[in-house]
């Protein structure tokens, strides 16, 4: 899944401790990106970068950086973008060359020449920042459902952010305390909350859909989508039709990587859709069968008790669709709780990205 962090202060030099500093804050974020490590440091700025490899390996390694004769860019970026080949042919025919094939070049050439307005070209999940040394400012950017993480905090003129709170921690001066609201939130409504917000005061996320910019004037957000609720009007079998490719189109597009990928399989109707339309596209490209996988308990047959809701246990859905999609399906069955924690973590480090 990837994870970024750094600081920057637009009207003064970084001191010498920065990049101890820099790196501490970094290590906190090893378990999104358990492969690969990557820092920039300048006078204004520092930016870490912890890497989960799913996408050319070598020629997406980060912070990027693209030199030009009118200043240098550097992007730090967590997430994947659907449309990545349509937004690369049309750079390329605006004169752009590329070195690799990920997303984030792609991203990063795309903010070059469309400044802000990239986001409007974006599908997919993501969130990343940008310095920019022509301008001396920073650019960040979060998905329209704020899918991708991007926290943010500000002390004495200096720029703090992170994929996650705990990195932010790590800087110097920067306080855990709690906000009355935060926790009032969580406790009442969570994992809701009022956008923009988090726990701790003086911490903040960008919210979902939102741009925003730090120079030397201070910070400055802007809203680039917003859902709109529209009148339904197509008929049952136009609705069916809709859905089908929206959710083929959504599915498929999730599939691009370098790496081999897999599908939990639950038995449930999310995890089974999912995995029919990329157990179907295995069988169109020619590839071998999709790998699924689900996690089942010692003695949990035994011990389970059916009803109206769920006459049978999740084995026997997952069994049904794991033989109709020919998949080659694995059973890991926990029998300790150390197992049980192990595989959480192996998970949030390394497969729960790589899943279709």
């Amino acid at each position: 899944m990837c994870g970024f962090t750094g600081f920057v202060n637009t009207k003064g030099n970084l001191n010498e401790h920065s990049k101890k500093i820099l790196e501490n804050m970094n290590c906190t974020l090893s378990k999104r990106g358990p492969d690969e490590d990557g820092y920039f440091i300048s006078n204004h700025a520092y930016l870490a970068h912890k890497r989960l490899i799913v996408i050319d390996p070598n020629g997406g390694k980060q912070p990027m950086v693209e030199h030009t004769s009118y200043g240098d860019y550097i992007i730090c970026y967590n997430g994947q973008i659907y449309n990545t080949k349509e937004l690369r042919n049309m750079l390329i025919q605006n004169g752009f060359t590329f070195q690799g094939h990920c997303d984030t070049e792609v991203i990063l050439k795309g903010y070059i020449h469309f400044g802000k307005e990239i986001v409007h070209h974006l599908n997919g999940i993501f969130a990343f920042v940008i310095w920019n040394t022509k301008k001396n400012e920073l650019f960040m950017a979060r998905d329209h459902f704020g899918v991708k993480p991007l926290f943010y905090s500000i002390l004495d003129n200096t720029f703090i952010f992170a994929s996650e709170i705990k990195a932010i921690f790590e800087y110097p001066g920067v306080e855990k305390i709690l906000d009355s609201q935060g926790i009032s939130e969580l406790l009442g409504i969570g994992p809701s909350h009022t956008p923009g917000t988090t726990i701790f005061k003086n911490i903040y996320e960008l919210k979902p859909a939102h741009f925003a910019i730090f120079n030397d004037y201070g910070l400055k957000t802007e809203r680039y989508w917003k859902l709109h609720s529209r009148e339904h009007t197509d008929s049952l079998a136009q609705t069916c039709e809709h859905v089908h490719d929206l959710l083929k189109d959504a599915i498929e597009r999730q599939l691009v990587s370098d790496v081999p990928l897999c599908t939990f399989l639950s038995g449930g109707l999310d995890s089974s859709i999912i995995t029919k339309f990329a157990a179907d596209f295995y069988e169109k490209e020619k590839l071998p069968p999709l790998d699924t996988y689900s996690i089942d308990y010692v003695d949990n047959d035994k011990n389970f008790v059916k009803n109206d809701f769920q006459p049978n246990s999740d084995n026997y859905y997952i069994d049904l669709m794991s033989k109709n999609l020919h998949t080659q399906h694995h059973n890991i069955v926990i029998d300790t709780p150390e197992l049980a924690s192990y595989l959480y973590d192996s998970m949030i480090a390394r497969d729960m990205p790589r899943n279709g």
